[in-house]
């Protein structure tokens, strides 16, 4: 096995990390990434799965963590279209929610109304590809919250469901996080702009 190529992305904000890992396992058949919080292992590991990698994560004495990605034989360097899972690249259904109500004006109405129209989109046979939470919108995801029921179903259904991981620090509520996966703005924006439909309801 070749040279192991070394990415330190200590303190860099979302969506560094993955931005320099994505770029080094391009060119590398291995790579060492170097963080220092628990939202940006996350997102390297889940990058490592995505394209296929035998993934490590080591947590060091100084608090940092150490993520090895091993790109298996055989496997291509991925290239900016193969991190998409196939749902994503013939043009997916998604839908972003970035509040925990619906609509504008009464906040109560606005919570009875997300969780109407998210048993709704759950009981329907077309079903999104993607859901995304930022904002506020986390706060549907995490424990607590009266939706849940309604995003396992989704997630069981193949709804893949990105949880801003950015935002669940700010609120602090990343340790409650019950549906959906942790995930950055690189996924975010590329997932929205990839969209064939974008709904925010």
């Amino acid at each position: 096995m070749g040279e192991v190529k070394i990415v330190i992305a200590t303190g860099l904000a979302c969506p560094q990390p993955v931005v320099l890992a994505k770029q080094a396992i391009e060119l590398h058949d291995r790579i060492k990434v170097i963080v220092d919080n628990d939202t940006a292992l996350e997102n390297i590991k889940r990058l490592g799965a995505k394209l296929a990698c035998e993934v490590k994560a080591e947590k060091k004495d100084n608090g940092t963590f150490e993520i090895d990605l091993i790109r298996k034989a055989g496997v291509v360097p991925a290239k900016e279209e193969v991190i998409l899972s196939p749902s994503e690249l013939s043009c997916p259904f998604v839908i972003v929610l970035s509040e925990n109500k619906m609509g504008r004006g009464n906040d109560e109405l606005g919570y009875v109304l997300i969780r109407a129209f998210l048993h709704t989109i759950a009981e329907q046979s077309q079903k999104p590809d993607v859901m995304i939470f930022y904002n506020t919108g986390v706060k549907l995801t995490v424990q607590g919250s009266e939706v849940l029921d309604d995003l396992k179903a989704l997630e069981m259904a193949g709804v893949e469901i990105l949880v801003c991981g950015a935002c669940l620090n700010y609120f602090q509520v990343k340790d409650k996080l019950e549906a959906g996966v942790v995930s950055n703005m690189y996924d975010i924006a590329a997932t929205m702009s990839r969209a064939g439909r974008l709904i925010y309801p």
